[in-house]
């Protein structure tokens, strides 16, 4: 795209008032074309929804609306193409668009910000834009789930330990940990869902503040713009950025849940644990020492999910006590949803690689699994169902531990005499009910981690995850036939009318005809 010419570009869509041009540092810190710059899809689809709407009016004509769109179709192409050049006295994306609109299409393109401000036109833009970025995530967060849970599915009887305060505490299956964080990121889409559903709504049609005296249709933008429907305030329109705070929250929380899943692998593949080998594509090595594979794919996803909140933060603190309406500080909301989105889109993806791809090593495991007396609640139940009160069963139990612990040995491997000192109830078959495996298959609650519970649990979830990835697919089908309808429709209109006026001309030439 050939740059605008320096006259137009020194003087801003708003220099009237002015008897000077901007300082040069007032046009730099204003500046925001650097960021903005990737709302340009977003900001030609509205205006082309805004022109059609200004025809639909009678606020300018069809002619007018075919030529606006027509150039605007045109600076999309040069834009995809990397012909833009960023200008600081341009500002931001809108003026770009629009001074280039005018080299295209000259005065006409003066008629395009009728009854609209850039207040209401960025708000719309950002909705469109972080709409789009929570339907990416979404998928993302479904990719995941369902390499989460197809490994549950195989892995449903691989012994390991559970922790509590990174303690050994109980027995379960890999398969059971891993679908625990399929139910986190579950809630992670909800939320998704969620937000891009409250933020459905056009502040199209609100222009600075107050809205127009001119006969509008915001209705009518907000369907041809996919929203649900117009925004019921002008004020909140152009005020609110709560929907980008609700965005990042959103994203915060998923960041965390990705967080703590990569600690964990960080964890797991360490010498002291060694139950995961990450495979060499996600792993790096050290240029001092040979032998070393670095889990720093997992420890960059860890440490990404502060970035991630620091960007909900700072939107926090630019957005707090900002009097209505609209304020310049908002200008700060792009760059912290575009770094905070796109960081979790890539830490998804990377978690999503790292888990595809470890190999576990299950005998250590298992064998873990076995320390820390991790059965000794076990125990505790099968003297309730012998019929000692739970109090009293694990006070019992207790002392058996302090007993194993004395004897260097696990519960397990305790007498049986040792063992009916304290507690009389005790059978051979409760020494037999202590192994890990027997106390992971008697764990037959319907969320519990016995085996069987959670086949049936993770083939569940795969189901549920195909039906959203195929509602997903039809979803993104039906805008694109909608769109070739609509590029078909005005042509097809054009050749009507063209056809009609060529019949009717000989029929009034022969009514001449003396």
């Amino acid at each position: 795209m050939a740059r605008t010419p320096k006259k137009a570009a020194a003087r801003p869509m708003w220099g009237g008032r002015f008897r000077k041009p901007p300082h040069p540092l007032m046009q730099k810190i204003n500046a925001s074309i650097a960021i903005d710059v990737r709302l340009y899809a977003q900001d030609i689809a509205v205006s082309q929804a805004h022109a059609r709407m200004l025809a639909r009016q009678k606020l300018i004509s069809a002619a007018e609306c075919r030529k606006i769109c027509s150039g605007l179709a045109r600076i999309e192409r040069e834009i995809a193409q990397g012909q833009l050049v960023h200008d600081d006295a341009l500002e931001d994306i809108h003026t770009h668009i629009e001074a280039r609109l005018f080299a295209l299409i000259g005065a006409t393109a003066g008629k395009l910000h009728t009854g609209r401000s850039r207040n209401d036109q960025v708000a719309t833009d950002f909705r469109l834009w972080l709409r789009a970025a929570l339907e990416g995530l979404g998928a993302r967060v479904v990719a995941l789930q369902t390499t989460l849970a197809r490994e549950a599915e195989t892995h449903a009887d691989a012994l390991m330990p559970g922790f509590t305060h990174l303690q050994i505490a109980q027995p379960v299956s890999y398969g059971h940990y891993l679908l625990a964080y399929v139910e986190m990121l579950a809630r992670d889409h909800a939320r998704f869902q969620d937000a891009a559903a409250r933020m459905n709504e056009s502040p199209l049609g609100a222009g600075a503040l107050a809205g127009s005296s001119l006969p509008l249709d915001a209705a009518h933008t907000a369907k041809a713009l996919g929203f649900a429907r117009p925004c019921a305030n002008t004020m909140d329109a152009v005020a609110a950025r709560d929907f980008a705070l609700e965005a990042l929250s959103a994203a915060s929380i998923c960041a965390s849940h990705l967080s703590r899943l990569a600690d964990e692998v960080v964890l797991f593949a360490s010498q002291g644990f060694g139950f995961f080998v990450l495979a060499d594509e996600m792993s790096t090595g050290s240029s001092l020492m040979p032998q070393k594979r670095n889990p720093d794919a997992a420890e960059l996803v860890r440490a990404k999910a502060g970035r991630i909140g620091g960007q909900l933060a700072a939107l926090f603190s630019v957005m707090k006590a900002l009097p209505l309406a609209y304020a310049k500080d908002m200008q700060e909301d792009k760059e912290a949803c575009f770094d905070a989105l796109d960081t979790l889109a890539l830490c998804l993806d990377v978690m999503d690689g790292v888990m595809k791809t470890l190999t576990l090593d299950k005998a250590k495991m298992e064998a873990m699994a076995a320390e820390g007396h991790s059965t000794a609640t076990d125990l505790a139940d099968w003297l309730v169902l012998s019929g000692v009160p739970f109090r009293r069963a694990h006070e019992l139990v207790g002392r058996l531990v302090q007993d194993a612990e004395r004897k260097a040995c696990r519960l397990d491997e305790l007498p049986l005499a040792a063992m009916q000192a304290h507690a009389p109830q005790l059978t051979e078959a409760a020494r037999a009910a202590l192994t890990p495996r027997a106390a992971l298959a008697a764990r037959t609650s319907a969320h519990g981690p016995a085996p069987a519970r959670v086949r049936a649990r993770a083939r569940s979830w795969q189901k549920t995850l195909r039906a959203l990835q195929a509602r997903r697919s039809s979803k993104k089908a039906r805008p694109q036939a909608r769109r070739s309808s609509e590029k078909t429709r005005p042509q097809a209109r054009r050749s009507s009318k063209q056809a009609r006026p060529q019949a009717r001309r000989p029929a009034k030439k022969t009514r001449r005809t003396p």
